[in-house]
C-alpha cells in the first residue's frame, strides 16, 4: 500500500506502523484469542483501505471518524492515560484525569489518521509463532511492518483483558516502547511547567521521532 501525503511524510511512521495498535480492533468474546482478533481484523481494515487511499487523504475527516469509532469499542484510555501520567496521576484531579485521557486520544487520533495515508508500506503481517501467554488477563501479539523499502519494523501489541475483552494498552515498535516514551515526555512537561497539570495537558501533543523507531532501542 502506497502513502498519499510526502507534506505529512515520514514524521508520522509512527503512526502507520502502529495503527493496528487500535484502529482495526473491534472488541470481541473472551473466547477469542488475542492473536486471532489482530489477525482477523487486521486483514478486515486492509481490505477496506485497498484502493481508497486517495479518497482518504482527501476525506481525512471520515478515516478519522473510523479511526475513533474504533478506538471508542477496543482502547482502554482511563488505564493508558493513568500510565502515561505515571506517578503523576495519584495527585491529579478526577477531572484532570479524564480530561487528559480525552486529550491523549485526541492526539492518537490525529495522528493515526494521517499516518494511514502517508506511510509507504507493502504488508502488514501477524506472526505465525507467538509466544505463550505468563497471565490469564495479559497477553502480547507480535507483528512485523514491511515498508517499500524492504526494511522490517517489528511490531508487539501488549493487550488486557477487562471486563471480558481484550484490550489494547500498549505497543512497542522496533524495540521502542512508546508507553514509555510518552510517560517520560509527560515526566518532562511536567518539569518544564513546574508541575501545572492544566498546561501540560493544554499543551499535549507528543512525538516520537522517525529516526528513532527506524534505528530501534531497547527502550
Amino acid at each position: 500500500m502506497k502513502g498519499i501525503s510526502s507534506v505529512i511524510g515520514r514524521r508520522f511512521f509512527a503512526a502507520a506502523a502502529v495503527v493496528m495498535l487500535w484502529a482495526p480492533l473491534q472488541a470481541q468474546a473472551q473466547s477469542q484469542t488475542p492473536e486471532a482478533l489482530i489477525r482477523e481484523n487486521v486483514e478486515s481494515l486492509m481490505a477496506d483501505l485497498e484502493g481508497r487511499e486517495d479518497y482518504y487523504a482527501n476525506n481525512l475527516s471520515e478515516l478519522e471518524a473510523l479511526v475513533d469509532s474504533n478506538l471508542d469499542q477496543v482502547a482502554d484510555f482511563r488505564y493508558i492515560g493513568a500510565s502515561v501520567m505515571g506517578s503523576y496521576f495519584r495527585n491529579a484531579t478526577p477531572e484532570q484525569r479524564s480530561r487528559f485521557a480525552d486529550v491523549f486520544r485526541q492526539t492518537l487520533i490525529d495522528t493515526y489518521t494521517r499516518g494511514l495515508v502517508t506511510f509507504d508500506y507493502d504488508e502488514i503481517r501477524v506472526l505465525g509463532t507467538q509466544q505463550a501467554q505468563r497471565h490469564d488477563d495479559q497477553a502480547s501479539v507480535a507483528m512485523e511492518v514491511v515498508a517499500n523499502n524492504g526494511q522490517v519494523y517489528p511490531v508487539s501489541y501488549s493487550l488486557r483483558l477487562s471486563n471480558g475483552e481484550w484490550r489494547v494498552v500498549n505497543v512497542i515498535v522496533n524495540g521502542i516502547n512508546l508507553g514509555l516514551t510518552f510517560r517520560n515526555q509527560f515526566d518532562q512537561a511536567m518539569r518544564d511547567n513546574n508541575r501545572d497539570y492544566d498546561a501540560v495537558i493544554n499543551g499535549w501533543s507528543p512525538e516520537v521521532g522517525v529516526e528513532e523507531l527506524e534505528q530501534g532501542g531497547d527502550a
